[in-house]
C-alpha cells in the first residue's frame, strides 16, 4: 500500500509500506493492506510505519488528519 506523509509544506514522504500505526484521537489504530475506507483524526503521539524490505520508521506527529482509501494512506499533519 502507498503511503503519502503531508504537511503544509510539502509531501514529506510517500513509498510503498507494509502497515503504518497511528495515535488517533479515539486510540492508536493500525491500516494494513485492502483496509476500510476511513478519514481519521490525529493527536499528538508517535506514528510508526515499516517500509517494504523490513525497516521500521517511528515519526512524532503533532496532530492531524488520516485518510485512508483504495490502499492509499494519505497523512495529513499539522
Amino acid at each position: 500500500m502507498t503511503l503519502k506523509i503531508i504537511s503544509a509544506e510539502q509531501i514529506e514522504f510517500e513509498g510503498t509500506v507494509d502497515s503504518v500505526t497511528l495515535p488517533g484521537v479515539m486510540g492508536a489504530f493500525q491500516v494494513l493492506k485492502n483496509h476500510a475506507a476511513l478519514i481519521a483524526a490525529l493527536k499528538a503521539g508517535t506514528m510508526t510505519y515499516h517500509v517494504d524490505g523490513g525497516e521500521t520508521v517511528e515519526r512524532a506527529i503533532h496532530g492531524g488528519v488520516a485518510d485512508i482509501k483504495d490502499n492509499v494512506v494519505s497523512v495529513c499533519l499539522y
